[in-house]
């Protein structure tokens, strides 16, 4: 998941406390909701204007086109679009077949975030920046027809993908008193992003996807970033387990540094964890790892981390999907037999295993339940929402609404991010609010719009189904039922039980802080309560970090902040163990044990 921001009153805009910590005017009672025109408000006639320069030899262009507004000098409007607390402004407006020369407008109507309106944003100084997401046309096997922002190597993020077009950033002035037009000319491109290089120790693979093409109607690739063990060239006739590393796009592999910690590099503070220097915290962990790694007696496996970014994210959820196609068999099927024939892996289910953190987590507990046979055994910390009765707060199966809950005098929004406090800083409004901002029909590159992306049914016009009402949170019963039968994975245990427990038995490993900035482990709860009493007994573990915040992992010896740095290591001893136990007779558990 991604870290959410402060809330919008009402869909009208800024909340109060968000207008006072940032400077901007929240909306009076009875103002335009978003997109509206808020009668009398300051910059009610603001108009902003951007074109691609003729220059720029190509076109027409498809795409998002967003406009940001910030008040905070440190570093470029595009990146500091967030949805934490100190986000800065951005509006956005959709362009088909936007023509060199041709001004794509920006005007009260356009969504924004924090600010619904640019109508409403205040008379000041402001340093302004505005980019064009560019989308392509897919012609899907489906017969749908959809123009979507592909993956170009830099993990589904708009403010750095390659060939976005953006503008230099520079200061303006809004006054209502001179409201005319803003313009905004997209004079700079984002350039390519260079593949890292191989070492002795980490291998880059990148194969042409058949299944996926087909889906596509054009060429689709899937990645991996494969950690080698030590000793890999010099035993060629060993065969070594699999160890899958679920996560979001790792551009290389995460958490394993061949070299020692930076001593010149500068401290940064890290404000989720309130640490100071968590940068060289984090180098440090890496080149520990990567020393143990290449140490004596630490299991020769082969590790993985799979790239499979797509027009919706920067992750596929390692499933099949109607909307995103079939990621689960392309993995299954062609990049872990590829994977395994280069590097002399085992190639059977029984020697394959996974882990994963958020994301990652209901990566490794879903494939582990959609290919039982094909895994032995997944340890899933904090995994996005595994039953939908606690779609983070929400019940998609009772409530008639995500974003608020509705009494007889009163309405309570519900929240989207806490602490370890329970300090709520957004809500799933806010959370959405952003997302349509980003990008309309489910293209904003954001959580819950992935999410929709990977359950939903395709919808008439080609884009996933909604779950609910972007602007106004309505759930769709038919939507959530679809999602009930095909992914919510604690549904899923309890009706196949009877044919998945004999084949999942002891494979299932659930670890999650009881206060999960996510509330992630509500769904967590739910599943155990099942898991308990299950028959076939499930022969897992379920445990639970006290005040522990996402994404926690199962180790009570570290805080939060460093054991999310030690995955491999934590479950490493735990997959040998589970080989040593359930090993077939016969199969090869020496070769690599030198």
């Amino acid at each position: 998941m991604e870290r959410p921001a402060a809330r919008l009153l009402w869909g009208c805009g800024a909340s109060l406390a968000l207008a006072a910590a940032f400077g901007w005017a929240a909306c009076a009672p009875g103002a335009g909701t978003q997109g509206g025109h808020p009668g009398g408000a300051p910059g009610a006639a603001l108009r902003i204007e951007v074109t691609v320069p003729e220059s720029a030899g190509e076109g027409p262009f498809d795409g998002r086109v967003l406009v940001m507004l910030s008040r905070d000098p440190s570093a470029e409007p595009r990146f500091q679009i967030s949805d934490s607390l100190n986000t800065q402004q951005v509006f956005g407006v959709d362009v088909d077949g936007l023509k060199p020369g041709r001004p794509a407008v920006v005007d009260a109507s356009a969504p924004g975030y924090p600010v619904a309106s640019l109508a409403q944003v205040p008379a000041g100084k402001y340093t302004v920046q505005a980019l064009l997401h560019k989308y392509e046309t897919f012609r899907r096997s489906d017969g749908h027809t959809v123009k979507l922002p592909m993956d170009r190597g830099e993990g589904q993020q708009w403010s750095r993908a390659p060939g976005n077009l953006y503008s230099a950033p520079r200061e303006i002035d809004v006054d209502p008193a001179r409201p005319g037009p803003i313009r905004i000319a997209l004079d700079r491109v984002i350039p390519p992003i260079p593949p890292p290089p191989d070492t002795k120790y980490v291998r880059h693979v990148r194969i042409q996807s058949e299944l996926l093409t087909r889906f596509w109607g054009r060429p689709m690739h899937l990645g991996a970033n494969v950690l080698l063990p030590e000793g890999w060239d010099a035993h060629p006739d060993a065969r070594y387990p699999l160890v899958i590393s679920h996560g979001h796009f790792p551009y290389d592999f995460s958490g394993f540094r061949e070299t020692p910690p930076d001593p010149d590099l500068k401290p940064d503070f890290s404000e989720r964890f309130r640490l100071a220097g968590y940068n060289r915290i984090q180098q440090e962990h890496a080149y520990g790892f990567f020393r143990e790694w290449t140490g004596p007696g630490f299991p020769r496996f082969i590790i993985i981390e799979i790239q499979h970014a797509n027009p919706y994210y920067d992750d596929s959820y390692a499933v099949n999907s109607a909307n995103l196609g079939p990621y689960g068999d392309a993995i299954v099927k062609e990049l872990i037999p590829h994977v395994e024939k280069r590097f002399r892996g085992i190639g059977q289910g029984w020697a394959r295993f996974m882990y994963g953190g958020s994301t990652g987590g209901w990566e490794a507990m879903g494939a582990q339940i959609f290919y039982p046979d094909e895994f032995n055994g997944a340890f899933i910390a904090c995994p996005d929402p595994i039953d939908f009765r606690a779609y983070t707060v929400v019940n998609l199966y009772e409530d008639a609404n995500a974003y608020d809950r509705e009494g007889p005098w009163k309405t309570v929004a519900r929240p989207g991010h806490r602490n370890w406090l329970g300090h709520v800083d957004t809500t799933i409004r806010d959370m959405n609010m952003l997302e349509l901002a980003l990008g309309a029909n489910g293209r904003s590159g954001g959580q819950w719009d992935i999410w929709q992306a990977v359950f939903s049914p395709v919808g008439p016009d080609g884009y996933p189904k909604p779950i609910w009402d972007k602007r106004t949170g309505v759930i769709d019963r038919e939507v959530a039922a679809y999602w009930r039968e095909h992914y919510d994975l604690s549904h899923i245990l309890r009706r196949d039980w009877a044919v998945l427990g004999p084949k999942v038995r002891g494979k299932l490993h659930i670890y999650v802080g009881d206060m999960d900035n996510y509330y992630l482990n509500n769904a967590v709860y739910l599943v155990e309560e099942f898991l308990k009493t299950a028959d076939p007994p499930y022969e897992g573990e379920v445990d639970y970090g006290d005040r522990a915040e996402h994404c926690w992992n199962g180790d009570h010896t570290r805080p939060n902040a460093l054991s999310r740095l030690r995955y491999h290591q934590m479950y490493v001893p735990k997959i040998l163990e589970r080989i040593r136990r359930t090993a077939p007779a016969g199969a090869d558990t020496k070769s690599w044990r030198y």
